[in-house]
């Protein structure tokens, strides 16, 4: 579905490249979570699969066609949520009638549910709405467009705890065959039980990129007493009860994904993933 080959990206000719050389390719029907330190690109490789930044080098092509062209046929397969927005003052069935046609298949159905599931009613105005409250709608909104692909950044930001619970239940509804969400994040605890694959990038190098399935197969994630052996641990990092350690999972049953222990695993040790899943 998305094919980066060979990008050369940097704001600015004086400026350190924030992608050089880079490549990645994501399928289809699959939730995504895209994570790395600050810094290292993450909101810049969506605006580039987006299309509304252009690589000096390199190829970005979404179902085959370059997102540098914006294409009607591609934008409207495509919907990009940013980290930051704003909004019209105006009610959200204003804003719906506004921008629905751009977008062939958009669903109100699915657009009340997520209204619901967030606790919110129809004849909202968007003026009139808190900073979370306004996420809340753009995020239903987003998701109601039924875009093949859906490019979310930093979706939790600005969300209490009970709106973050609504946001996985709305997310994972909203999920039909032949849908792709790309989430960026650093608030990998928001949605690590959401996603079906995990990419890691550090800079130009991608640490990770591999189904859930595969990464909880190969890999346990403990929490063990202070003092207790860890020689067999990958990785081991402090926690309030002792370690927390990164192992083998050598057939024993899988536990839970712990997407920071495995992000700071990987960052400690790049060549880990290389380790742990060869190449053929």
């Amino acid at each position: 579905m998305i094919a980066i080959d060979h990008i050369h990206f940097s704001y600015g000719r004086r400026r350190t490249a924030v992608f050089d050389d880079f490549s990645l390719t994501l399928g289809s029907d699959c939730i995504y979570g895209l994570l790395g330190k600050n810094g290292t690109g993450k909101s810049t490789l969506l605006y580039l699969i987006a299309g509304l930044l252009l690589p000096s080098r390199g190829s970005v092509r979404y179902l085959g066609t370059e997102t540098r062209l914006r294409r009607p046929e591609t934008l409207s397969e495509l919907y990009l949520l940013p980290e930051e927005f704003t909004l019209p003052k105006v009610r959200l069935a204003e804003y719906v009638k506004l921008h629905r046609p751009f977008y062939p298949r958009f669903s109100d159905e699915l657009l009340q549910q997520c209204l619901t599931d967030f606790d919110l009613t129809p004849d909202l105005h968007l003026g009139e709405l808190s900073m979370g409250q306004r996420k809340k709608a753009y995020i239903s909104f987003a998701l109601a467009t039924n875009t093949r692909l859906l490019l979310m950044d930093e979706p939790t930001n600005g969300l209490d705890i009970p709106s973050k619970s609504q946001f996985r239940r709305v997310v994972a509804r909203s999920m039909t065959e032949g849908r792709t969400l790309l989430i960026s994040t650093h608030q990998v605890r928001d949605i690590d039980a959401l996603l079906d694959h995990v990419v890691m990038l550090d800079g130009s190098r991608v640490l990770l990129n591999r189904p859930v399935a595969d990464i909880c197969a190969a890999l346990r994630f403990d929490e063990v007493a202070a003092g207790a052996p860890v020689a067999d641990a990958l990785y081991a990092q402090p926690s309030p009860g002792g370690q927390q350690v990164v192992r083998r999972a050598d057939g024993r049953p899988e536990t839970p994904l712990n997407l920071e222990l495995l992000f700071n695993a990987m960052l400690d040790r790049p060549g880990l993933a290389a380790e742990i899943f060869p190449e053929p």
